[in-house]
């Protein structure tokens, strides 16, 4: 059995690391409330703009650059995790998908074809910096300020290079928020866009064409709705990554906040047993010292 200075250390140790956790877990609920409403608050309009397009019947025809499928010559992987850890599997989950699909993009792509990787986040940048067969760009500091001009300016960039043919497929990798405890792992086709016609959804065959009178054109109503749509859907995809970050930290930190509890008491339970063990030595000693000098 540990000696009561050695429990006494462990118990200031634990309940040191008990108020860090705690916290962090306080800390992390008042961003995750703050980066939930503003994931709440934009995916209605991400998903009106979505609809938008949808509604728009496109025949199949390319009205856009940026429905342009072409050979995977050049592929781009945006990878979004954090800049901080102690919020669980939160980044390993990503980048395990994000190695995964590196893996697969490399045994499918022709052999001298480029495999571009934009990582937003620290814990990305600095596990796929060990890779040397990608090119990897980071933006570590959007998650810093993820304003959506920030957003807007690099997914503005990726676009120009789909359209100039320096990029054939972009594709997202990232943590969709569900819930303060559920984060759903996502891997998001983002460009070329699929046309409603080619997507499979279940409602297509029974869903009955809008009657719009376009104006202008059709086409000029695609050409400007297509790039805001994209914009909107590249934030939405990291605000989901800032609101699930932040409520994995949260459930992270509260479940090491009651490990600690318990733990303590553990400890506590160990030193009395101790402290009671040798109190009885002690009185074992005195009694037979006294015995011996009755002797």
């Amino acid at each position: 059995m540990a000696n009561l200075k050695e429990v006494r250390t462990r118990i200031a140790s634990v309940s040191s690391t008990q108020q860090i956790t705690s916290a962090m877990k306080m800390v992390s609920a008042a961003k995750f409330r703050r980066a939930q409403n503003a994931i709440i608050g934009m995916r209605p309009y991400a998903n009106q703009l979505n609809e938008i397009v949808d509604d728009i019947d496109t025949g199949g025809d390319v009205l856009t650059p940026f429905h342009a499928v072409r050979p995977l010559r050049t592929v781009l992987l945006v990878v979004v995790t954090s800049n901080k850890g102690l919020c669980g599997a939160f980044n390993s989950n990503v980048i395990k998908l994000a190695q995964q699909r590196i893996d697969h993009y490399r045994q499918t792509m022709p052999a001298d074809g480029t495999l571009q990787v934009i990582s937003i986040g620290k814990k990305s940048s600095e596990m796929l910096a060990h890779r040397k067969d990608i090119h990897l760009i980071t933006h570590d500091e959007l998650f810093d300020d993820p304003s959506f001009d920030n957003v807007a300016a690099l997914a503005d960039g990726i676009m120009k290079q789909f359209e100039d043919k320096m990029v054939d497929h972009v594709e997202i990798i990232y943590n969709q928020f569900k819930n303060s405890l559920t984060q759903i792992l996502t891997t998001e086709q983002w460009l070329p866009v699929v046309p409603k016609d080619l997507k499979g959804s279940k409602d297509l065959k029974d869903s009955k064409a809008n009657d719009y009178i376009y104006e202008p054109t059709k086409e000029d109503i695609v050409r400007s709705m297509v790039p805001l749509t994209l914009r909107s859907t590249f934030y939405r995809m990291v605000l989901d990554s800032l609101a699930s970050e932040h409520g994995a930290r949260m459930n992270a930190m509260q479940n090491a906040t009651d490990n600690a509890d318990e733990l303590l008491k553990e400890l506590r339970l160990s030193y009395n047993k101790a402290r009671q063990a040798s109190i009885t030595n002690e009185i074992i000693e005195i009694v037979s010292g006294s015995e011996a000098l009755k002797g």
